[in-house]
């Protein structure tokens, strides 16, 4: 064996559980936001996975208590804990620097139909 198969590393895989699947309502068509005054300007923007945007509806808007938003989603609380706190932080990075906000998962955008969109 030489020194250059000894040294090579074979792919590592996907390290971690897999993630669960996210029960997830109804989604709208309307998926991306950006700031206004900003039209001319291509500044960058934070994407939100459909479970962040799930969690935020229903911890913020609806009201529900974590375990119960969690429990509704099919995932543990400390996962929803997890995911509702990096939407907050994405969404608190867009309103304060001014970035847009785009959803995973427009169905616009994928379609082709989204006028803001250069997809």
């Amino acid at each position: 064996m030489t020194d250059s198969e000894a040294t090579e590393v074979p792919p590592c895989p996907r390290r971690g559980r897999p993630r669960v699947r996210r029960i997830i309502e109804g989604t709208g068509e309307s998926r991306c936001y950006k700031p206004c005054c900003c039209l001319g300007e291509e500044n960058e923007g934070v994407s939100l996975k459909p479970e962040e945007i799930e969690l935020i509806r229903l911890i913020d808007l609806e009201g529900l208590e974590q375990e119960e938003a969690a429990e509704r989603l099919g995932v543990s609380r400390k996962t929803a804990w997890r995911d509702l706190h990096d939407a907050r932080r994405k969404i608190a990075d867009a309103l304060v620097n001014g970035k847009g906000i785009e959803m995973a998962g427009c169905t616009k955008a994928a379609e082709g139909r989204c006028p803001k969109c250069p997809r």
